[in-house]
């Protein structure tokens, strides 16, 4: 376990480069195994005394957590990619939470936190009266007690479970930019590639049948631009924003791998045809009217 652990760490400091983002992790990193080889060496020498069944018990209610986040996650990936039936409704509950780290994070440092406290504060009589009436009403008297601590502490963690997921949903509320309106003429449409060749998202809205179909060019890493339908097999027309991390999907806060852009499939937009010439994108009226039935969901 030592060998692995250690292995996994030499890869995370290995493919650290030295950008912001990378520079918290890695220096984040070496303040975890600080800690952890502090703690380790007051553990053997004694200095740090820990009731093992009390450690356990927590730790075990905090692993439920973890083997819970594991299947939420498990469910929206098949979902995504079409193991499991799914929803629009189901993936945007669970996208956000499964898509941020910080919900589990304040969710076990919370409970860790109240089932200390809990530990802590539960406590038999210290002497029992002789009495069997007096031993009676001392035994109910600790047993509500105990009923009281429990119903709030677990007040106190629903509270904290609801302010954070209601933070962590209102967070991953992202308007979309505004679309350029465009028209066709003779049948189609030529988008310069120089207005697309930023690596930005740029969304474009046409009419068809009657119904406002939105689409997008985005320039891909590998240099080629992908024209798509603002919307995907899954969550539908709800659309996608260009977030810090790359393209993200508006319903189910799933993140977009740039690469794959312009590949069905998943929560990847819709691919939308489209010819490239050396200096511009050519978009036919007919394929914009096909995916008018996508925006009439």
């Amino acid at each position: 376990m030592v060998l692995r652990e250690g292995v996994e760490t030499v890869l995370i400091l290995g493919a650290v480069s030295l950008n912001s983002t990378e520079l918290l992790s890695f220096l984040g990193t070496l303040l975890g195994v600080s800690i952890a080889v502090l703690f380790g060496v007051m553990f053997v020498k004694g200095s740090v005394r820990i009731n093992l069944q009390k450690f356990f018990r927590v730790t075990t209610v905090i692993l439920f957590f973890v083997a819970a986040q594991l299947t939420i996650s498990g469910l929206h990936e098949l979902s995504e990619n079409g193991v499991l039936p799914s929803s629009r409704e189901e993936m945007a509950l669970i996208g956000p939470i499964v898509r941020n780290d910080l919900f589990f994070f304040v969710t076990i440092v919370a409970l860790a936190a109240l089932m200390v406290l809990f530990e802590v504060k539960r406590r038999q009589p210290s002497a029992l009266p002789d009495s069997p009436a007096e031993r009676r009403k001392a035994l109910w008297s600790a047993r509500r007690e105990r009923l009281w601590m429990v119903s709030v502490y677990a007040s106190s963690f629903l509270f904290i479970l609801m302010v954070t997921a209601e933070f962590i949903y209102t967070k991953s509320v992202s308007a979309l930019s505004p679309a350029t309106e465009v028209t066709f003429t003779n049948g189609q449409l030529s988008i310069p590639l120089t207005q697309v060749s930023d690596g930005d998202l740029h969304r474009f809205e046409a009419e068809a049948k009657g119904t406002a179909v939105r689409f997008w060019l985005y320039k891909r890493p590998d240099g080629k631009v992908a024209t798509v339908f603002d919307a995907c097999q899954i969550c539908g027309p709800v659309g996608f924003y260009k977030g810090p991390n790359g393209v993200v999907c508006k319903n189910c806060a799933a993140p977009i791998n740039g690469q794959s852009v312009g590949t069905a499939g998943g929560c990847n937009p819709i691919p939308l045809p489209a010819e490239q010439t050396s200096d511009a994108v050519i978009i036919r009226e007919a394929d914009i009217a096909a995916g008018v039935r996508i925006f009439q969901q």
